[in-house]
């Protein structure tokens, strides 16, 4: 079965690695993210060389957000940008098609280079510039945007790097040569100029290769967050006895509580950024702190990406092949409910009486513990059964894990949830009839993963408080590893 890079370009996994890049999948996004601190704090020269061209690039931006009106032409030329999609990174769900960078993040940018950021460039404080700061108070920009930004103004150089193993690696009848646009920025016309790049073959689009030390996964090591938790604690760090007593002195007066009542977490957050806009510099001394503590940013990327190798590509390999050995992918028979609740029971199976619980852990023994990453490995191990397996389709009403279909009319929704969802009841009895109304379906599947015995009984509790504990259409997985056959049993 293929679904690793390369699986598709018949390449050995241990060249790739040797080479420094991640295996991407191309069935589906992983959710790896580029960091552009991890460029700034590198000590190779040509990383830090690509930190600088991502800060002139945007000193560019500031130049002309305090020179001129910027229209919508010049937003769309020089704000927005496509996601770049062949890198196979992000959120997209069930492939790696994502939004991009439209028009909000294009006015967020300016607003915040003309207005609260009108040092970008020359500061004082901090070791350096950075990108991750124009988006660090404003809503709606997260590490999404960061690294959609980041990844197109390093683009030609993924583009030369995946080039460079693609001619030496990938075989010529898998690869063409490819006109990549906004591949490079020339200052003396201001304009993006396109390229041309001989680069693997996919769908007839080409595929990008990326640095596995560029990527860190859940968010970049200068994130809002961070920020936001630990506010209470910047002003301490600000020389000026003067301008920390202001500082100190707005927070307080935008809480406005009473003298004996404890703000809310929501309040002193609209109190931080409140306070934020009014002391912008308040950023800078949190950066600083950022940069001093760089090494850590590296370490916990490194260890987020083997995690991800581990997980997403590993254990999801040794799954499949092991699972192809079942009735898992044979031929269906019946009707979509049928044949979606054999699947489902030959997974359970699989996973329970096997050595298949071990997808969920990584060399470590840790455990997944977000509902996104269990769907995308379900979503890795499924995609090549006869189903048209849909993950997350969205008409309107929600979103469900996924359908499948034999046609239009024969339909059925299958959702996977952790045990330890703090949502479980009210999506047990909510959300999936939500569902089968928007997708005209009276079939669906939830299907529950626990994974230690305290999950098990709070489950069995929801489940008698609901009565639905006899359903047939609610099936537990147990997921745990110390009620299984040791390694030497399995």
């Amino acid at each position: 079965m293929y679904i690793y890079f390369t699986d598709y370009f018949k390449i050995s996994p241990e060249a790739l690695d040797k080479y420094g890049a991640f295996n991407i999948s191309l069935v589906s996004d992983l959710p790896l993210f580029i960091d552009p601190f991890l460029l700034f704090n590198s000590k190779k020269d040509e990383y830090q060389t690509l930190h600088e061209e991502i800060i002139n690039y945007l000193k560019f931006l500031k130049k002309k957000s305090t020179t001129m009106e910027i229209d919508k032409g010049a937003l769309k030329a020089w704000y927005s940008f496509k996601e770049v999609k062949q890198n196979w990174f992000g959120f997209s769900i069930g492939g790696n098609s994502g939004s991009g960078l439209g028009p909000g993040f294009a006015k967020a940018l300016n607003e915040n280079l003309s207005k609260i950021f009108k040092g970008f460039g020359e500061e004082e404080i901090t070791k350096g510039s950075h990108l991750e700061k124009l988006c660090l108070i404003r809503e709606g920009v997260g590490k999404d945007s960061i690294s959609d930004f980041a990844t197109n103004l390093i683009k030609g150089f993924l583009l030369e790097y995946t080039e460079e193993f693609t001619k030496k690696n990938v075989p010529e009848e898998l690869t063409d040569e490819f006109r990549v646009q906004k591949a490079k920025f020339n200052y003396q016309t201001e304009s993006w100029e396109e390229g041309k790049f001989v680069l693997p073959k996919h769908q007839n689009d080409f595929v990008l290769l990326t640095p596995k030390d560029l990527l860190t996964k859940d968010d970049t090591w200068i994130n809002k967050t961070d920020l936001i938790n630990d506010f209470d604690r910047i002003p301490d760090s600000v020389p000026d006895e003067q301008l920390r007593f202001q500082i100190n002195n707005y927070f307080e007066s935008q809480l406005a509580n009473e003298p004996d009542e404890e703000p809310t977490k929501e309040e002193t957050k609209k109190a931080a950024y409140s306070t934020l806009q009014e002391f912008p510099e308040l950023i800078d001394f949190f950066i600083k702190y950022k940069e001093a503590n760089g090494a850590r940013a590296e370490n916990l990327s490194s260890q987020k990406v083997k995690f991800s190798q581990e997980v997403y590509i590993e254990n999801v390999r040794n799954f499949v092949n092991k699972l192809q050995r079942t009735e898992f992918y044979e031929l269906p028979e019946e009707n979509s409910f049928i044949e979606a609740k054999k699947k489902i029971r030959a997974l359970k199976k699989f996973i329970e009486s096997n050595d298949g619980y071990r997808l969920f852990y990584d060399n470590t023994g840790k455990a997944v513990k977000k509902e996104s990453d269990l769907q995308l490995l379900f979503q890795l191990a499924c995609h090549d059964s006869i189903f048209d397996i849909n993950r997350e389709p969205n008409n309107g009403r929600g979103p469900v894990d996924f359908t499948f279909s034999f046609g239009k009319k024969d339909k059925t929704l299958v959702e996977f949830k952790l045990a330890s969802n703090t949502q479980l009841k009210r999506n047990l009895l909510k959300q999936v009839e939500i569902y089968q109304e928007a997708n005209d379906t009276e079939m669906a599947f939830k299907v529950i993963i626990f994974f230690s015995e305290k999950e098990h009984a709070r489950v069995k509790r929801i489940l008698m408080e609901a009565e639905l504990m006899e359903k047939q259409n609610i099936i537990l997985i147990d997921g745990r590893n110390d009620n299984k056959p040791s390694a030497s049993k399995a």
